[in-house]
């Protein structure tokens, strides 16, 4: 069975996420300026990179490698397309995550945003551990009512994505991150449309 990402166009997700009752493209690409300039690292690799949303804010000879990982050949020839300014930087992966992880290179820093919810902590704990990156930037989703995903034009697109989703929480996501080795160093919330909030977490070893 094909996994329910596979059959979301990367023109629905992305205007889904744009609409003003949603905002979360716009926050995430924010966040991401801060998750790829903070650390000192040379090797990056992003988790759901989908349409390479925040790629423009690498800085020109700072990274030597960006890993960008998906389980949607689509998407990944689209980031591509969208940033021939990164060949030879960018390397774009098709990755399942939840039965590949021994294909994942090692990195210096692992960004995962609005990912770990699709895996579940397990399969995430699996992945940092194969990538033994010295930090992990998580981003994840806190909903205060009931519906994970806010209403729009596009809503039924993500139907399918009720078989794979887990709810999160900051708490757990640490004691998961500590189990294997990992503390939390910072914590940044960004408020959202609809009770809806974005949570970043950081790790080091």
């Amino acid at each position: 069975m094909k996994n329910p990402w596979e059959e979301i166009p990367l023109t629905d997700y992305e205007n889904h996420m744009k609409l003003a009752s949603v905002m979360q493209l716009q926050a995430l690409n924010e966040m991401m300026n801060g998750q790829l300039n903070t650390y000192p690292v040379s090797r990056v690799m992003i988790f759901g990179i989908a349409g390479g949303n925040g790629l423009e804010h690498i800085q020109p000879g700072r990274l030597e490698k960006v890993y960008g990982i998906d389980i949607n050949s689509a998407y990944l020839q689209a980031v591509t397309k969208r940033y021939p300014e990164l060949a030879g930087l960018l390397d774009c992966r098709r990755i399942n995550l939840i039965s590949e992880t021994g294909l994942l290179p090692k990195a210096d820093l692992l960004i995962a945003n609005l990912l770990i919810e699709y895996i579940g902590y397990a399969c995430f704990q699996k992945a940092v551990k194969q990538v033994d990156p010295a930090y992990v930037s998580c981003i994840i989703q806190i909903n205060t009512e009931e519906a994970w995903v806010s209403d729009s034009p596009y809503l039924h697109v993500f139907d399918g994505l009720e078989q794979v989703h887990h709810q999160m929480e900051e708490q757990p996501l640490q004691e998961a991150m500590l189990a294997i080795g990992y503390h939390a160093i910072c914590t940044l919330e960004h408020a959202l449309p609809n009770g809806k909030k974005l949570v970043q977490i950081d790790f080091t070893k």
